[in-house]
């Protein structure tokens, strides 16, 4: 990038809750109320509890491995260089080029009618060219930049959904936030954690973003575990205010605009602009920070060779090529397909580069720290909820499922050719937080 300015604890923080806390808040309430019913604000504190058990990981092994390759750092040290290594990098990109395209549609969606435009393929494909050219712009003026504004973003969004909180939670009634654990609704309860327990994914982007972030070996660890916190307590105070305002066939009708239908009750149509105005900040500072850890995960995945070196070169205002590949390539999904469905792929694939950090962290505990049963223990957890959600999505989307397993096999394709092409091999880079230390001494910049 081209500045060297380094973000702090808490613009890491809003790096990572600016990417939770995304678009899926204000859509997913109908799916939500669907599938969990009155048990929704419970599903958020078991999902919180689940992402902290990842989190166990991420933090120890971010806290030493400094680099913005984030978790394929860690499968790299862990299972060295391999094809499965390589595809899970390709793999690993491609979440971040799609999530991209699926936060230009959401903002487009809410955008239009708000602003009283015609919803035609033109105006749809200009906010979504314009969306995605001022992030990119922002990015190449450096990390600094970046955390600052998504800092402001995350304020703002954040403010929006605590108005909705404060005034809302004197009309929630008890009896429709009631706990109900019967067989059905047990059985709805895992599932629905499954598919929520993906909300949490973004703490990973710290990671991501470790060479960027001062003192990373206190502030990468804090950084993860003060965002999960305050998402949990976010989605389960919204949770509540939500279930506890509108009768959930109602909320299950909302389907996309569950959240501003719930604030009708007691905003009136105050409430749906509240919550529409909410959503177009949510949805930018998670395309802000999404962005931002995919131009940094190609730079660095690149610089690995576990991709092209032309994400590595630098272009245009000295910021990587990869970060015009990730935006561009984002853009152009956006304005030719339609992305809805898609995001439970994404998260499929999210939930497995969880395993394998897991599995990863378990091989380096002796020379990363962290106690191995209770690794192996998250590893047995997160699986079982993969299991859940491969379930779901056989049960309610075949398609979704099918497409899922056809994204794995493909990656390992692209991964089988391109290595076969090029003969590449993936490097591991000495970076970790003791040489870091020492370079900085010397004052001498870490190597490249």
């Amino acid at each position: 990038m081209a500045s060297d300015r380094k973000m702090g604890l808490w613009e890491a923080v809003a790096i990572a809750v600016g990417t939770m806390i995304g678009a899926s808040i204000f859509s997913v309430f109908g799916l939500g109320a669907r599938i969990a019913g009155h048990n929704l604000p419970l599903v958020f504190v078991l999902s919180g509890l689940l992402a902290l058990l990842v989190a166990y990981s991420y933090s120890h092994l971010g806290a030493r491995i400094v680099s913005n390759a984030g978790p394929m750092e860690f499968i790299l040290r862990g299972l060295g260089d391999n094809v499965l290594t390589g595809s899970l990098s390709v793999l690993t990109w491609l979440t971040y080029v799609v999530s991209i395209a699926l936060f230009a549609k959401g903002f487009a969606g809410y955008f239009l009618p708000l602003a009283g435009l015609p919803d035609t393929a033109l105006a749809t494909g200009l906010v979504e060219a314009g969306l995605i050219a001022a992030f990119t712009a922002l990015n190449f003026l450096g990390s600094k930049a970046v955390g600052q504004a998504e800092f402001v973003i995350v304020l703002i969004k954040v403010a929006v959904l605590g108005v909705f909180v404060v005034l809302g939670i004197w009309s929630v009634r008890p009896d429709w936030i009631s706990p109900v654990f019967d067989a059905t609704h047990a059985t709805h309860f895992l599932d629905a954690t499954a598919v929520f327990f993906l909300s949490y994914m973004g703490f990973g982007l710290v990671t991501n973003a470790s060479e960027n972030i001062e003192n990373p070996a206190r502030n990468v660890p804090r950084a993860i575990y003060l965002s999960i916190l305050i998402v949990t307590l976010i989605y389960v105070a919204v949770a509540v205010v939500a279930v506890g305002n509108l009768p959930l066939d109602e909320l299950q009708r909302a389907q996309d605009f569950a959240l501003a239908e719930a604030a009708r009750p007691f905003l009136g149509g105050f409430g749906y602009v509240l919550v529409s105005v909410g959503a177009l900040f949510s949805i930018a500072s998670a395309m802000n920070a999404t962005l931002y850890g995919g131009a940094n995960i190609a730079y660095a995945l690149a610089r690995e060779g576990q991709l092209p070196e032309l994400f590595e070169r630098k272009a245009w205002f000295s910021a990587p090529e990869g970060l015009y590949l990730t935006a561009g390539l984002g853009l152009l999904f956006a304005l030719l397909f339609n992305l809805n469905g898609i995001a439970s792929i994404t998260s499929a694939v999210f939930m497995v580069i969880y395993l394998f950090v897991l599995y990863a962290h378990y091989r380096l505990a002796d020379e990363y720290g962290g106690n191995r049963a209770f690794i192996l223990f998250s590893f047995v957890v997160v699986l079982v909820v993969f299991g859940v959600l491969m379930h779901y999505q056989w049960q309610t989307n075949r398609p979704a499922f099918y497409t899922t397993w056809i994204t794995f096999a493909a990656s390992l394709l692209v991964e089988l050719v391109y290595r076969g092409l090029t003969r590449r091999e993936l490097s591991i880079r000495e970076f970790d937080f003791l040489k870091n230390s020492l370079e900085g001494l010397l004052n001498r910049r870490p190597r490249r």
